[in-house]
């Protein structure tokens, strides 16, 4: 017989992400003070985030290359050229 009381509470939780309002489902173990009704009825507890794949500048395809700030990289390397192995 497994051990009572020591396992996370793993179940569904709604994730919503308060910059542009994107939700999904997942299984986690991540503590949610609020309930969310789902559209299909469910009453699943809910994760507030900043950020998202849907909003981050990196998945998104907004981020700037820290190339494209005027070549600072490379005057970078340039200058501890002599360093490297």
């Amino acid at each position: 017989m497994p051990k009572q009381g020591i396992h996370p509470n793993y179940r569904e939780v709604v994730f919503l992400d308060q910059s542009n309002g994107f939700q999904f489902v997942t299984r986690s173990c991540a503590p949610a003070k609020d309930k969310i009704t789902l559209e299909d009825g469910r009453e699943l507890p809910l994760f507030k985030l900043e950020t998202s794949s849907e909003s981050h500048a990196f998945y998104t395809g907004t981020q700037k290359s820290v190339d494209s700030l005027g070549g600072r990289v490379e005057k970078f390397r340039n200058k501890f050229a002599q360093f490297r192995k």
